[in-house]
């Protein structure tokens, strides 16, 4: 499956911005998708899963409550709503799908099979 993710750009601190990823190439209701974000010098982390009926939701404690998830099956997309953005928020920002279900792995970049390029996300203080 091909991935694109866009809607990142420059936003004040308290500001929001909605991320899209439009998927194409597979049927996308077989994948659950997940958005992870890198800092520059930081390693990649999670953000937020959503599996493929919409159901199943995990969120990173750290956006819990500011950040939601979403996905429309019907149009090949997932979404993260971004609200109340802070400073720290800023980071380039990566949707990913992976074929198999729910583990401990899906909390790391190496449970996820396919990646859209990222795009970057900048809070301005």
């Amino acid at each position: 499956v091909q991935l694109q993710a866009f809607g990142g750009g420059l936003v004040q601190a308290g500001g929001s911005l909605r991320l899209s990823c439009a998927a194409s190439g597979r049927t996308f209701s077989n994948y659950a998708m997940g958005w992870f974000r890198q800092a520059p010098g930081k390693e990649r982390e999670f953000v937020a899963r959503i599996g493929r009926s919409g159901v199943s939701i995990y969120t990173a404690d750290s956006v819990k409550g500011r950040f939601t998830i979403s996905r429309d099956n019907a149009k090949n997309t997932v979404f993260l709503q971004m609200n109340s953005l802070k400073p720290e928020d800023t980071a380039v920002y990566y949707c990913a799908a992976d074929r198999g279900y729910f583990t401990n792995r899906s909390y790391l970049p190496q449970g996820y099979d396919y990646w859209g390029q990222g795009t970057q996300v900048t809070v301005s203080g």
